[in-house]
């Protein structure tokens, strides 16, 4: 090796070797885990009471259980478990969920990228006029006083951000804690659609028994109505007493038309969610008695809810890519070196292209120093930091709606348990009254009225059980969504199994990828 060359290489690796050394330094704030809660309940009052009496499904809370991947087997319905998973495979909002992940992970992998040196290929051909006047040559035979000549050019260029202040790396770390926040984002996709299908099936089983109730209550008035037709001949009612029963009769089938157009909704809500049309896939007649309410429910304490939550987690993900971002922005304040080096072969004819003796290289540094960019880097870098503050803010707020999500879930379970028992008890009498007011009126003790009367409140009793059990069941299925549900292992399974995009193995397996 001659001398000369090593007097212009060594400066250049003393350059590389110092500039290694700096490459772990990353300006900006490192993210720090928010703190967990310190509450220990979700309610002030401790004890929570889900029992509904004794002739109903009693419920109680399972502290420190998890919820299973397929929680909504938990109702032991065949017909709900297919209907669920139906809309797992074929709901349009989970395959886009899927694919908007896989986005963010590319743009991760995209990221990674500039942490390592960017070799391309480059070549070219010229056609080019030069004047020799401006070089400052006369015309003579030698050098007329211009000349047209071809400029072929190829070879390798490298070019290597040092990325000395920690930029990149910063970039990836926003980019991967985008990757994560959409990955949290699916999570709660699957979530929602899980919940809401259950609750669209549990909503049918409920219209269905109140259509049953209303077509019950419709015969019982056909049944008055020709009882008192029948007193009418025998002379013990009067016209007053048939155009009564004909009208109860009348108002009671007004019941029917709305609940058939909820059920008409709720089957069509489903085979949406199932990603069909209605023409193309019809719910299953969900019977409310086939579907067992869930005697144990799984509950989580506040401090493993931010843990489990999906939207709690895509919070935290958002807060640590804000934190992120300020680096980025830190960083763009500082100067900036760049590395470039190039090989090329150059001939002005094709013929001798590559000739030994045409052949040329370079090496370049340069650094890029801001000095005046009229306060832009300064406002980018003070709102990455509002960025963040509002990310924190929603951070908080999203763990104070969760937590007032399970207690209000809880509160609705221990009412709906009062409710059940208040309308079986109101059922129970209302029915024996019923009982007691027809014989009462085939002995000619009351009139029709009282008949009436009676079945009124014995229609608007049934009713309001199969109304309070729906409830009852409903409020189950929010607060098994309000504790997070089971998604972990599900997402893991919908998640492509990547290296992450900064380490060397994932690198190497993305080198020659254009």
């Amino acid at each position: 090796m001659s001398p000369p060359f090593r007097a212009r290489v060594f400066p250049c690796l003393l350059c590389l070797g110092i500039a290694g050394t700096l490459v772990g330094c990353k300006l900006g704030p490192n993210f720090v885990e928010p703190a967990p809660p310190t509450d220990t309940a979700y309610r002030k009052e401790s004890t929570v009471t889900l029992n509904a009496g004794a002739q109903d499904t009693s419920q109680r809370l399972v502290t420190g259980e998890a919820l299973r991947e397929d929680w909504w087997t938990l109702f032991r319905s065949p017909e709900l478990d297919a209907t669920v998973r139906a809309a797992i495979a074929g709901n349009r909002s989970l395959v886009q969920a899927r694919a908007t992940l896989a986005q963010a992970q590319q743009a991760e992998i995209q990221a990674a990228g500039g942490l390592y040196p960017q070799l391309n290929v480059a070549g070219g051909a010229d056609r080019q006029r030069l004047n020799f006047a401006v070089l400052g040559i006369k015309p003579n035979p030698l050098f007329p006083r211009f000349a047209e000549f071809n400029v072929f050019t190829v070879g390798p260029q490298v070019n290597y951000n040092l990325d000395i202040w920690g930029g990149t790396q910063r970039l990836i770390e926003q980019r991967a804690a985008q990757a994560e926040y959409q990955g949290y984002q699916m999570a709660a996709a699957y979530l929602s659609l899980t919940g809401n299908a259950v609750t669209e099936a549990l909503t049918i089983a409920s219209i269905r028994a109140q259509i049953a109730a209303a077509n019950d209550i419709i015969a019982n008035d056909e049944q008055n109505l020709s009882l008192v037709k029948r007193e009418l001949e025998a002379g013990e009612a009067t016209a007053i007493d048939v155009e009564s029963a004909q009208s109860q009769l009348e108002n009671d089938r007004t019941f029917l038309p709305p609940l058939r157009q909820q059920l008409s909704a709720a089957r069509n809500a489903l085979a949406l969610l199932v990603g069909r049309t209605p023409v193309q896939w019809s719910p299953p007649d969900f019977d409310l008695d086939r579907i067992t309410l869930p005697n144990d429910l799984p509950i989580r304490v506040p401090g493993d809810l931010v843990h489990r939550r999906p939207d709690i987690l895509a919070a935290e993900a958002q807060l640590k890519a804000a934190n992120a971002a300020v680096g980025v922005a830190t960083v763009a304040l500082f100067p900036n070196i760049t590395l470039s080096a190039a090989y090329e072969q150059l001939s002005t004819s094709v013929a001798n292209w590559f000739a030994l003796q045409n052949n040329a290289w370079n090496l370049a540094a340069n650094l890029t120093a801001p000095i005046f960019h009229g306060g832009e880097l300064t406002a980018q870098k003070r709102a990455a930091l509002d960025a963040f503050d509002a990310a924190r803010a929603g951070y908080e707020q999203t763990v104070l709606s969760a937590f007032t999500q399970v207690a209000t879930a809880l509160d609705a379970l221990q009412h709906d348990g009062e409710l059940v028992d208040a309308q079986h008890r109101a059922l129970d009498a209302a029915q024996r009254s019923l009982k007691l007011t027809r014989d009462s009126y085939q002995g000619g003790n009351v009139g029709i009225l009282f008949v009436l009367d009676a079945q009124r409140r014995y229609e608007q009793a049934r009713l309001g059980y199969v109304r309070a059990v729906q409830q009852r069941y409903l409020d189950t299925v929010q607060l098994f969504a309000a504790m997070g549900g089971g998604w972990e292992q599900w997402a893991q399974s919908q998640t492509p199994p990547d290296v992450p995009a900064s380490t060397p193995e994932n690198i190497a397996r993305q080198l020659f990828s254009p």
